[in-house]
């Protein structure tokens, strides 16, 4: 989750080799994160860079125009704006649904105009005149031991985005959508984020993760049944597009997925968070690793904007508002960092009257991490000190970690890095003694 402040200033590392775009405001918080001599790498006066807004990168909802000349890409669009869509062009609203079926139902998940049997000539003509219907191109799919499958998609900019499929004995397989390429948030455990944020992904690019998973797999693991947020990415930081593409994976004529299956992950933006809440029946999940400001600031900084306190308070408030729906805690246990008793004592104090279930998860190591996973044997101790308070707790071991698709792992860094940040002095000993 990586470089950028989230509230006035993002790094956007470009896809051009030694090519950035930087967008920094002088009174950004996160600059107070980074060493003065990287503070002055990131001076804006000491840059000749390329503005962009992070709208240029499908923020909005506007409809996508394809990379295949002037066709307009009708994955990402609503029910509503494709069937205002093709009225434009001439044609009933029966044929828009007949259209939305086939690119997400009845088991077709169509990718060409000639996967649309059943329609109308004309209608199939003036469709392949005008639409284009793949936001992604499948690079290559990775098996890790487990059976758990690491698909990569070249963007229509040659960017490559991550996306997991798990498959589980019990009936239950799960496709895991990243919803931007990198990330802002510069959590320290996690692999995606050394990358920095390159873009925003659009909402046709997250829902044909989705799509494209069950057109390429369903035949090896069986139904994908549920979808999680939690590739590559803050999914709240692209919040526009990931609530357009959960609604098109929700949507009861096509992927059908049900919203209690469609699980959207956050770090802790709390405005977005209260957004989801309102407008989106999907599950949430919140990713919270630590029991006090002082480590959660140092392991996930977003945590200097937006406080613990702040953001289970917002929880508590919200929840009341809902009807039989339970918030999902993940906890990525790092050893000596946040598994102690106290730790545990703490999270049972943290959640006390919010709705919730907690998912210990193990840490997945990766090149320049600092942290090594918490033993098995201590994560089954710290899960019984929290059941035994009277909550729902699971412990989720490592599923494809062997081919880098397990959390965390994902995305690949470049030379330019998000920084890492100063380790506090209790903590030093617990990660090999480094400052």
């Amino acid at each position: 989750m990586a470089i950028g402040a989230v509230a006035n200033s993002t790094l956007l590392l470009s896809s051009k080799p030694n090519h950035f775009s930087f967008s920094l405001t002088k009174t950004s918080p996160f600059l107070s994160l980074l060493s003065p001599r990287l503070r002055r790498f990131l001076s804006v006066s000491s840059l000749t860079a390329d503005h962009h807004n992070l709208s240029d990168f499908g923020d909005g909802d506007g409809v996508g125009i394809s990379s295949q000349g002037s066709k307009t890409l009708l994955k990402g669009m609503t029910y509503p704006d494709l069937e205002k869509w093709v009225y434009s062009h001439g044609y009933r609203p029966g044929q828009a649904m007949m259209l939305w079926k086939r690119m997400y139902g009845n088991n077709i998940w169509a990718q060409h105009v000639d996967e649309l049997e059943g329609l109308n000539k004309d209608f199939k003509k003036m469709l392949n005149e005008n639409a284009a219907f793949k936001a992604l191109a499948l690079k290559e799919i990775h098996t890790a031991s487990d059976g758990t499958r690491k698909i990569l998609f070249t963007l229509d900019d040659g960017l490559v985005i991550e996306t997991v499929v798990i498959p589980c004995d019990r009936g239950r397989t799960t496709v895991c959508v990243s919803s931007q390429v990198g990330c802002a948030m510069n959590c320290q455990f996690c692999y995606t984020g050394r990358m920095g944020l390159r873009r925003h992904l659009t909402a046709a690019e997250i829902a044909e993760q989705a799509v494209s998973a069950r057109r390429l797999l369903t035949d090896e693991v069986g139904s994908i049944t549920n979808v999680v947020f939690m590739g590559m990415g803050e999914p709240f930081h692209n919040i526009d597009n990931v609530i357009k593409a959960a609604n098109i994976m929700v949507d009861e004529q096509g992927l059908q997925f049900s919203p209690r299956k469609v699980t959207v992950s956050t770090s802790g933006l709390v405005p977005q968070l209260k957004r989801f809440l309102h407008e989106s029946n999907c599950a949430l999940a919140v990713s919270l690793n630590a029991t006090t400001d002082e480590v959660r600031n140092w392991i996930m900084p977003i945590n200097r904007k937006y406080k613990l306190d702040l953001l289970l308070q917002t929880l508590r408030e919200e929840l009341r508002l809902k009807k039989n729906y339970k918030v999902l805690f993940e906890y990525v246990m790092l050893e000596g960092i946040n598994d102690s008793d106290g730790d545990a004592e703490r999270l049972i104090e943290l959640v006390k009257g919010i709705p919730c279930k907690i998912n210990l998860i193990s840490f997945n190591p990766h090149s320049g991490s600092l942290f090594r996973p918490t033993k098995e044997e201590r994560m089954i101790e710290f899960r019984n000190t929290i059941a035994r308070a009277g909550l729902t707790v699971f412990l989720r071991l490592s599923r494809g970690d062997d081919q880098m698709a397990a959390c965390g792992q994902l995305g690949k860094p470049g030379t330019i890095q998000a920084p890492l940040l100063r380790v506090p002095q209790q903590f030093q000993m617990a990660i090999g003694g480094s400052s």
